[in-house]
């Protein structure tokens, strides 16, 4: 959750970023059977403001989504590749390069806000090689830090640089309702003479999925979607797809439902949280000056194309987020189907917070001007960028000898959700007259995937042998200049953009881009 708050006629910010979403505590929870499990969280930003029904990340895993959130950057900008310390998360790199330029820093240094952050920050935070919990990363007035990656209890604390462990007592260590308390303490005894901006980042709805007590037997019927594309053979994809063993085993079919209902329970104590802060925000009469921001930093799947359940893929379930925005000059009940990434949140939070973006090296823009309805789709931009650099093992997995090296995530039923050639890179269109996905494999085959989103919104047929070769061509180049892009030259025209001019002299030679300018900038 981001908050921005006005305060004094100053515009603020509060922001909650939740992890792995898919598009007052009650005992019985009979209510929730048939329905999702943020319907506070709906009520109260959703239908008071602006939902993104067409919002991505520009990486589909935490800490290259959560580095692209924070510095407004694609992942070969800022050059966070992976979840591990050697993939620059949280590393003295990223500290030293991308810290110091965060959207928060700015709203700090720049514009006089008071800031407080409580949550997962990234993966590696508070490894003893990139500085422990005493690193406070800079611009933050009050800094509350999980330690690495999400837990509900038995975690530690950065509290303002000092450890602080919690152990298994409900009433006193539950992360979500922590991070709940935490967050109104700040807003109980804030500056009211300055501007302020939260960031509330929830474990919730990651592993190892622990419902609140209260929580522990809601949606008892529920099961993960039967869309179309559940359980079935991935026809026509990248190898790691077609490896998924289908039908799946009852055992994973099992494994997987019961993770979607113990994910939805987790959900049931942040839609707790949100009802806090914004009730909060009423009764101190801030609401109304305040923006506040619902996402999350990836998608997830649970069956589709016979995968069990991670994110990390190039599909619709793994890039799209929910997006949800209340505020100043935002009407309710709007609905906005224009492409927004989650590099566009920090330029949007600096433009509602009065800073020229232009001074930054950031490569998303500002969808501040949707929301007050002064942009149209003629306007705004028509695609973005996708990347994903794959991990492997460089031994076989002990459970899985068959499988031999180069793969990982191979669980259960040794079905691999990740590889080293799971490296690839998206253009992603949406615009009035095309909805359509172009990926790039970086492996032997240089494989293609493309699909038309609007006539396929499953992605079950991979069109790249059949659409037009011309189309083929502008996709190719215009895959190769977002791959290069910063700054502003990541918002030039893209291929379905009136104002797109395409030249075939300046196709690289060869078809395919080279992702390994990635590596390359980490060496």
């Amino acid at each position: 959750m981001v908050l921005c708050g006005n305060s004094c006629g100053i515009k603020t910010i509060n922001f909650l970023v939740n992890l792995e979403i898919p598009e007052e505590k009650v005992v019985s929870c009979w209510t929730f059977s048939f329905q999702s499990p943020l319907t506070k969280t709906k009520k109260l930003i959703g239908d008071e403001g602006m939902s993104f029904s067409n919002a991505f990340v520009a990486s589909p895993l935490c800490c290259p989504s959560r580095a692209s959130i924070l510095t407004g950057k694609y992942p070969h900008n800022h050059r966070v590749l992976n979840n591990t310390l050697e993939g620059n998360c949280s590393s003295q790199a990223w500290q030293k390069s991308e810290e110091s330029h965060t959207f928060p820093a700015l709203l700090h240094s720049y514009a006089g806000y008071q800031t407080f952050f409580a949550g997962k920050y990234l993966n590696q935070y508070g490894h003893a090689d990139a500085g422990g919990v005493e690193h406070v990363p800079p611009g933050w007035n009050s800094w509350i830090g999980l330690e690495r990656n999400s837990k509900y209890y038995n975690y530690t604390l950065s509290v303002n640089g000092k450890p602080q462990k919690h152990g298994a007592d409900y009433s006193k260590d539950y992360l979500t309702d922590v991070l709940a308390n935490v967050s109104l303490d700040f807003l109980q005894y804030k500056s009211n003479y300055q501007p302020f901006f939260m960031m509330v980042s929830t474990p919730a709805p990651h592993s190892p999925w622990t419902a609140a007590p209260q929580y522990q037997n809601c949606f008892n019927t529920t099961k993960a979607p039967r869309d179309p594309n559940f359980n079935i053979h991935g026809k026509n994809k990248h190898w790691l797809i077609r490896q998924a063993k289908t039908p799946m085993t009852n055992s994973s079919v099992q494994f997987l439902d019961d993770a979607f209902r113990n994910r939805w329970r987790t959900l049931l104590s942040v839609d707790d949280l949100v009802e806090k802060i914004v009730k909060r925000l009423e009764v101190r009469g801030e609401l109304d000056n305040t923006y506040v921001f619902f996402t999350s930093d990836n998608g997830y799947h649970t069956g589709q194309f016979s995968l069990p359940l991670d994110k990390r893929q190039l599909y619709e379930f793994d890039i799209k987020v929910p997006l949800m925005v209340r505020g100043p000059n935002i009407k309710p009940n709007q609905t906005s189907r224009l492409a927004v990434a989650n590099i566009d949140l920090g330029p949007t939070i600096l433009d509602i917070a009065g800073y020229n973006v232009s001074k930054t090296q950031m490569d998303g823009m500002s969808f501040l001007p949707i929301m007050e309805g002064r942009m149209n789709s003629s306007s705004w931009r028509t695609d973005i960028l996708v990347e994903y650099e794959g991990e492997g093992r460089n031994v076989s997995d002990p459970a899985c000898p068959l499988l031999g090296p180069g793969v990982s995530e191979c669980f259960p039923d040794c079905v691999c959700e990740d590889s080293y050639n799971n490296t690839y890179a998206c253009v992603r269109i949406v615009a009035p007259s095309a909805n359509l996905q172009y990926c790039e494999f970086d492996d032997n085959e240089v494989f293609v995937e493309v699909y038309n989103v609007t006539a396929d919104p499953f992605q079950l047929t991979n069109i790249a042998k059949t659409i037009d070769q011309e189309v083929l061509e502008k996709m190719n180049h215009r895959l190769m200049m977002l791959q290069s892009c910063s700054g502003q030259s990541c918002r030039t025209p893209g291929v379905y953009d009136i104002r797109y001019n395409f030249d075939p002299r300046h196709m690289f030679t060869g078809h395919g881009w080279r992702l390994s300018r990635m590596r390359q900038r980490m060496k």
